[in-house]
């Protein structure tokens, strides 16, 4: 059996056939089929380039024929190309019981070499035929070509995604595709009626165009044709959105003509990320009939996922709102910024309107090829007074954008972003999830109501595949969110990292260790209206049912994250919260008693933490004190910043009022086990 491509091949007697054949391939012809009546033997002649067997094996009768048996067949190759069309040939004669010959059948052969290449094994060069090309393999032994979402935008006056625009804007676009290229090898042009097509699936178009650059410069003018690949009016669109299949030139000798490939969709519920181009040969069967293809080539490729960055990668810029009465904790994140040696970019009044929660807005993320990286920002549905942010002042050249609209669904406070986080790299139960897993909160499973993350939000989440997400319960939570009782902060040893969850008791085990000591008059809050000694605190049987309950909660989850992120209980530190059960219409909820220190910015080992305002012992804050004691051993250096009045009383914390750009993971997306 051959795994070479076959194509089946009809003879007319005393009719000459034009058969145009690709290198690599074999031409099958049925010699019995058309065969004049009577016919009994069949002899063969061809070029010296054309090579043949004959299938069954049959004895010659007499040296140069053989018998014509229903199921004889020709198989015909040629291994060197033709430098004119029509250069070749093979005849078949047919014979009688005697040697009268009944008719002849004469193929006129052209041989080409034609190939649809893609970077299939992902070194950054588009190889010559790939025996991969055709498929896609997940692994670090994988294989199959990567395209990017062409999210970003080329231009900053009037803006657009690139993907919006069916056309090419600036040849750095072209830096945002993928190379395909179309090699060919053969005569100068190829018999009349011969022609190559590209075409792709209807259901492709919605997620693909292929670009190329015109070839109508004389051939041998080569610098008039690298010219015209400066101008951008000289890249026409060859299959994408409502365009299906079009010609493709054939340039004659040995030549390669570029394509560039446009992602124009992420994975989702209904997309895989798998994308198939086609390239076919096709022949003319007459006047008034459609030509049929004798060769198809086809390229995979996958797009690239959007791929988020945990705490523990390096930070590049931290993004922060100014407002009408955050002045001072302005200063204090720019002042940690500046000591950590990042940039800041700030999202003046006139753009936030008012809205100060940068973290729910927005997340960040990116997407990679082996020839191509840049971030992208993922936009919430909450569209609050920040909506505009993320597209009018983070969207721009090499920095992409995409959203989810929920458009039959009711958003909630659980679509704002403090309620997605993703974990730092993780094995779990020997299964490797080297760019970690996504974590979002829903309502308890067991709920018959209840908030939830919007589905088209989860499904897009669920669709990236690389960073498989976890659901956890955050609906006990007024605001909802999972980064109001967890985070990560990067370690030496162990894992590289520790999960920090909010733990009521290790609060309370801080403020009765204050009474034990005699600090039981020491106040929370000190100097602010809403000041309260520790032993009102331990007196309060209110606040302490409350904090069972959230502890009850926060337990469940954590049980869900040793499970999923394979944690042991060294894995975990507890910070000593407490929190406060308010009743709402939809039944109790809760809301940290004082700022919630679990709600940090992570800027590589350096925390900035919410100053809790707790007891002072010795001019010192026992709540600090017992954070410091638990975190500086892991080379982490503790800021805490006063965000009491801007951010605290409205729910919000350091970390909901912060964003983070990070760097890209080095481990590459498509060596990931699936």
């Amino acid at each position: 059996m051959t795994n070479m491509i076959q194509r089946t091949c009809q003879l007319e007697i005393n009719v000459p056939t034009q058969i145009v054949h690709v290198v690599g391939t074999e031409l099958k012809v049925i010699v019995d089929r058309n065969a004049p009546p009577q016919s009994k033997f069949f002899s063969i002649k061809c070029s010296p380039n054309v090579h043949y067997k004959i299938t069954p094996q049959a004895r010659d009768r007499n040296a140069d024929s053989y018998p014509l048996t229903p199921n004889a067949v020709l198989i015909v190759t040629m291994d060197a190309v033709s430098k004119t069309a029509n250069d070749s040939k093979l005849s078949v004669r047919y014979f009688g019981e005697k040697t009268e010959a009944l008719g002849d059948a004469l193929l006129h052969l052209t041989a080409v070499e034609i190939s649809l290449d893609v970077d299939a094994d992902r070194d950054g060069i588009v190889e010559k035929n790939n025996p991969n090309k055709g498929s896609w393999k997940w692994g670090p032994n994988g294989h199959g070509a990567i395209l990017l979402v062409n999210c970003d935008s080329e231009t900053t006056n009037k803006k657009t995604l690139d993907s919006e625009v069916e056309e090419i804007r600036k040849v750095s676009d072209l830096q945002d595709m993928s190379k395909m290229i179309l090699r060919t090898n053969g005569p100068a042009e190829l018999p009349e009626g011969y022609k190559l097509t590209m075409h792709i699936s209807q259901t492709t178009s919605e997620n693909v165009r292929v670009f190329r650059p015109r070839t109508n410069a004389p051939k041998d003018n080569v610098w008039k044709n690298k010219l015209l690949k400066l101008f951008l009016k000289d890249y026409i669109m060859v299959v994408g959105t409502d365009m299906l299949t079009q010609k493709v030139p054939y340039l004659g000798g040995k030549t390669e003509l570029e394509f560039f490939v446009e992602g124009l969709r992420f994975p989702d519920k209904d997309f895989d990320g798998l994308i198939t181009i086609n390239l076919s040969l096709l022949e003319p069967c007459g006047k008034g009939f459609p030509e049929t293809p004798v060769f198809t080539d086809k390229v995979v490729f996958h797009i690239s996922p959007w791929i988020m960055t945990p705490n523990t990668l390096k930070p590049v810029e931290v993004y922060v709102c100014s407002t009408d009465d955050n002045h001072s904790f302005l200063k204090s994140i720019r002042n940690l910024v500046e000591k950590c040696g990042y940039k800041l970019k700030i999202c003046y009044e006139y753009m936030n309107r008012g809205d100060r929660w940068m973290q729910d807005e927005l997340e960040f993320g990116y997407i990679d090829s082996p020839h191509h990286q840049f971030p992208v920002v993922l936009d919430s549905p909450r569209d609050g007074d920040l909506q505009d942010f993320p597209y009018e002042s983070i969207l721009g050249p090499d920095f992409g954008y995409v959203t989810r609209h929920a458009l039959n669904e009711e958003v909630s406070s659980l679509d704002s972003f403090g309620n997605l986080e993703v974990s730092p790299p993780v094995t779990v139960n020997g299964k490797s999830y080297p760019l970690g897993r996504i974590i979002i909160g829903v309502a308890f499973p067991t709920a018959t109501s209840g908030r939830n993350m919007t589905q088209v939000v989860q499904d897009f989440l669920w669709a990236q595949k690389v960073q498989a997400p976890i659901a956890l319960y955050s609906d006990w939570l007024v605001v909802g969110h999972v980064d109001e009782f967890m985070t990560f902060v990067p370690a030496p040893d162990r894992k590289k990292f520790r999960l920090l969850l909010a733990s009521p008791d290790a609060g309370y085990k801080v403020f009765k260790s204050l009474q034990n000591n005699g600090h039981g008059n020491a106040e929370m809050f000190p100097g602010l209206p809403e000041a309260i000694s520790v032993n009102e605190i331990l007196s309060d049987k209110k606040l302490q049912a409350g904090n069972r309950y959230v502890q009850n909660c926060i337990d469940w989850n954590r049980d869900v994250l040793k499970k999923e992120l394979g944690l042991d209980d060294e894995d975990i530190i507890d910070l000593p919260i407490l929190f406060q059960v308010l009743e709402e219409k939809k039944g109790a909820r809760a809301v940290a008693y004082y700022p919630d220190m679990v709600n940090m910015i992570v800027l590589g080992d350096q925390l900035g933490i919410p100053k809790p305002f707790g007891p002072k012992v010795n001019g010192r804050c026992a709540l600090e004190t017992e954070v410091r004691s638990l975190l500086e051993p892991l080379g982490l250096k503790c800021t805490f910043i006063d965000d009491f009045a801007p951010y605290h009383k409205l729910l919000g914390e350091v970390h909901c009022g912060s964003n983070v750009l990070r760097e890209a993971s080095p481990f590459k997306w498509w060596n990931l086990e699936l």
